[in-house]
C-alpha cells in the first residue's frame, strides 16, 4: 500500500473519530436521562430510524443530533429542481455552476437545521421523565436559541468533515459519516444479544438463525449492487495516438438498483412520521389508526414494499437521464447497434432502465420487508433493518472500489516514472 493511501485511509479515520466524540457533546441545559428515556420507549417508530442514522446521537441530544440529515435533504430537493427546472439542471452541469449548485445546497442546509433545530427544541420544551423530571433545566427561551445555535454548528461541522473526507480522505465522506453512525450501535447490540442468551431469554439456535438471515441479506444486497446491463457501443471512429495508452469505454453499464438507498428511507419516513405523531394522542380514533400503522404490523411492512416501488420509479426517473447520455454518444460518434443515434437510443436506454428498475424496486422492497417477516416468525426483535444493512453495504462496497482505484492509480504512476 503506497504511503499517500495510507495518509487518506488514516486521514480519513481520524475525522470519522471526530464525528464520533462530537456525538457525545450534548447541548447546554438539557438532562439527558429524560432524553434517553424518552428515545428508548421509541426505538421502533420514526424517533428510532432518525436515532440510528445520528449514531445514537440524537438520544444524548448531542450538537450533531439532526446528523447530516438537512444536508441530505437540501440536496435531494436540489436534485427534484434540477430536474424540474431546465436552468437549474444546465447550472449543475457547468463547472462554475456547479460552485453556485452547492452554495445554495449549503445556504439550504443552514435553514432546513434551524427550522429543525428549534422544532425539536419546541418539542422538548412539554417532556417529562417519569419521576417528572423535566428534560429541559433552564429558561425555555434561552434554550431554543442556545439549541438552535449548537446544532447548526453541529450540523455544518459535519458538512465540513464530510467535504475534508471527500478532499482529502479516501473520498465519499457524507456517506462514510452515514455509515459510521450506523455502525456505531453494533457492539451494543452484540453485547445486548450476549447478555439475553447467558441469561436464558434467548436461545442460542435463534441467534444462529438471525445471523443467517443477516448474512443471507448481505450477501444478497452484494450480488444486486454489483450487478449491471451492460449496452454495447460502437464508434464510426477511434483516436489512436502512437506509444499512448488511451482507455475507450465499449459499453454504457446500468445499473438494477439505479435509485440506491433513497426510496426505502422515503418509504419508512412517510410512513413512520404518521405513527409518531400520532402516539401522543388520546383520541381512540387516533390510536386505532397508529396501532394500524404500528411498524410492527403486517398492513405496514405491506405498505413499506409499495412505497418503495413507487419511489424507486420516481428517483431512477430523475438519476437516469437517457437523452443526456444519447447526446453525448452522438457527439463522440457513438452507437449503440441495431438502434439509431438519437431520441431512438434515448427510447431504447429508457425501455432498459425500466426493465432494470422493476426488478430493482421489487429487490430494495424485499430488503426493506423481508428480515422483518423473517423475524417475526422467529418471535425475536431484529436490530438492523434492511435499509441500515443496504446502506452499510453499499457505503462499504463503494470505499473499497475507490481504495481499489487510488491503488491501481498509484502503480501506474510507479510504472509510468520508471518509463514501462
Amino acid at each position: 500500500m503506497s504511503q499517500d493511501l495510507t495518509r487518506k485511509i488514516l486521514v480519513t479515520l481520524g475525522f470519522i473519530f471526530a464525528y464520533r466524540i462530537l456525538a457525545y457533546v450534548p447541548v447546554p441545559g438539557v438532562n439527558i436521562a429524560v432524553i434517553k428515556e424518552f428515545f428508548d420507549s421509541n426505538s421502533s417508530n420514526a424517533l428510532g430510524m432518525f436515532n440510528m442514522f445520528s449514531g445514537n446521537a440524537a438520544q444524548r441530544l448531542s450538537i450533531i443530533s439532526l446528523g447530516i440529515m438537512p444536508y441530505i435533504t437540501a440536496s435531494i430537493i436540489m436534485e427534484l429542481l434540477a430536474a424540474t427546472f431546465p436552468a437549474l439542471g444546465k447550472m449543475k452541469k457547468e463547472r462554475d455552476g456547479m460552485v453556485k449548485y452547492m452554495q445554495i445546497i449549503r445556504y439550504a442546509t443552514i435553514g432546513i437545521t434551524i427550522v429543525q433545530a428549534i422544532g425539536v427544541s419546541v418539542g422538548l420544551g412539554g417532556l417529562s421523565g417519569r419521576a417528572g423530571e423535566s428534560a429541559i433545566m433552564i429558561d425555555m427561551t434561552t434554550f431554543t436559541a442556545i439549541a438552535a445555535a449548537s446544532m447548526l454548528t453541529g450540523t455544518m461541522l459535519l458538512m465540513w468533515i464530510g467535504e475534508q473526507i471527500t478532499q482529502r480522505g479516501i473520498g465519499n465522506g457524507i456517506s462514510l459519516i452515514i455509515f459510521a453512525g450506523i455502525v456505531s450501535g453494533i457492539p451494543n447490540a452484540i453485547g445486548g444479544t450476549i447478555n439475553l442468551v447467558n441469561t436464558g431469554e434467548l436461545n442460542f439456535l435463534v441467534v444462529i438463525g438471525i445471523l443467517a438471515v443477516i448474512l443471507a441479506t448481505v450477501g444478497s444486497i452484494i450480488y444486486v449492487e454489483m450487478g449491471e446491463r451492460r449496452i454495447p457501443i460502437s464508434y464510426s471512429r477511434k483516436v489512436v495516438l502512437q506509444n499512448q495508452h488511451k482507455r475507450i469505454m465499449n459499453y454504457v453499464p446500468i445499473k438494477m438498483n439505479l435509485s440506491g438507498v433513497i426510496p426505502p428511507i422515503f418509504a419508512s419516513a412517510i410512513l413512520m412520521f404518521p405513527s409518531t405523531i400520532m402516539q401522543a394522542s388520546t383520541n381512540p380514533i387516533v390510536q386505532s389508526i397508529h396501532d394500524f400503522l404500528n411498524p410492527n404490523s403486517y398492513v405496514f411492512n405491506v405498505l413499506t414494499f409499495l412505497f418503495v416501488i413507487f419511489f424507486a420509479y420516481f428517483y431512477a426517473s430523475i438519476v437516469f437521464n437517457a437523452k443526456d447520455i444519447s447526446e453525448n454518444l452522438k457527439k463522440q460518434g457513438g452507437f449503440i447497434p441495431g438502434v439509431r443515434p438519437g431520441e431512438s437510443t434515448a427510447l431504447f436506454l429508457n425501455e432498459v432502465a425500466g426493465r432494470l428498475t422493476l426488478w430493482g424496486s421489487i429487490y430494495l422492497g424485499l430488503i426493506s420487508t423481508l428480515p422483518w417477516v423473517l423475524v417475526k416468525v422467529m418471535g425475536v426483535p431484529f436490530y438492523f433493518g434492511g435499509t441500515a444493512v443496504l446502506i452499510v453495504v453499499q457505503v462499504a462496497l463503494d470505499t473499497m472500489r475507490k481504495i481499489e482505484a487510488q491503488m491501481y492509480m498509484n502503480k501506474y504512476e510507479t510504472l509510468s516514472a520508471v518509463g514501462l
